[in-house]
């Protein structure tokens, strides 16, 4: 055997044995998911990639469930990509009003600028929009964007197929059921962060401002963060609907990127909905399912 093809040899097994390894890192989280999404109380639905090797799980992927904030992730996209084109531009000033400030709703802007009558940047506004969740915040976006249709067929570009962005957060304000109209498959949202990772549909400027956006997520904690190791790098966005006068919450949702101590990541998406389980349990649900895909890689 001449020495060019012992290399190739060699080549082929190591890729074989690092493809198998990755693979029986994310099989060896299955029956560990399984149990926990056995034990839980709503529809659960659970979307796992590993983005070196691209091997993926699914459960329950056969259902579109409400987003609740998820959706500011495709609505920042939307945004930035016309930030990319030359449309818009970080710096430039937006004009907000104080009808546009609407006090009974989450918003850091609006207790930041109750009189509204104020110019903030693109970036400012997505800022709030993403890291706060600002949902004044990203109806002034949608405004921004031409409509929640508009950022729709955007994501429609990308070839996803699976979300359904159809309704502004001031829609979901005045009918509970309303926010089932925007809605996502597990496997859809992973996709997406997927391209958001690997596909360059951002230049690197607007997907590292994207990534730090969401690295600085004020909210979930106790979600994909809640049993990793302190310091973890996590970059995800939260959504929650709170609970109807039935005590049923229709979405108790985290989604996003976790950075392994080696250097890996892998993408992770769980949805609950309509759960009648206390809020600190709906959180551990998702936080236990993060943690059994981090012990699959940290004790193979």
């Amino acid at each position: 055997m001449n020495q060019r093809f012992r290399k190739f040899i060699n080549s082929i097994l190591v890729i074989f044995f690092c493809s198998t390894l990755t693979f029986s890192q994310i099989r060896n989280s299955r029956t560990k998911i399984s149990e926990i999404i056995e034990l839980a109380k709503g529809h659960i639905g659970v979307a796992i990639m590993d983005l070196d090797s691209h091997d993926t799980l699914t459960f329950n992927n056969n259902y579109c469930y409400p987003m609740q904030s998820v959706f500011k992730f495709p609505v920042a996209l939307a945004a930035l990509n016309k930030v990319d084109r030359g449309i818009l531009a970080f710096d430039q000033k937006i004009h907000i009003t104080k009808e546009e400030l609407l006090p009974n709703t989450w918003s850091p802007l609006q207790k930041k600028y109750p009189d509204g009558n104020v110019d903030i940047t693109l970036r400012e506004l997505l800022k709030y929009t993403v890291s706060e969740s600002d949902n004044n915040g990203c109806d002034i976006l949608f405004r921004l964007l031409g409509g929640p249709a508009k950022v729709n067929e955007y994501i429609r570009s990308l070839g996803i197929k699976g979300i359904s962005i159809a309704a502004t957060e001031e829609d979901i304000h005045k009918d509970w059921d309303v926010q089932y109209k925007n809605c996502s498959t597990p496997s859809a949202m992973l996709n997406l962060f997927y391209k958001f990772d690997h596909n360059n549909i951002l230049s690197n400027n607007s997907k590292d401002f994207l990534w730090s956006l969401m690295a600085r997520n004020i909210f979930g904690a106790k979600r994909i963060m809640g049993e990793l190791p302190e310091g973890t790098m996590v970059v995800h966005k939260t959504g929650s609907s709170g609970e109807n006068d039935k005590g049923i919450a229709a979405a108790t949702n985290d989604s996003g990127i976790v950075v392994l101590p080696n250097g890996k990541r892998f993408a992770i998406i769980v949805f609950i909905s309509d759960s009648p389980d206390y809020e600190n349990n709906r959180d551990k649900v998702i936080a236990e399912i993060a943690k059994a895909v981090w012990d699959s890689y940290v004790t193979n």
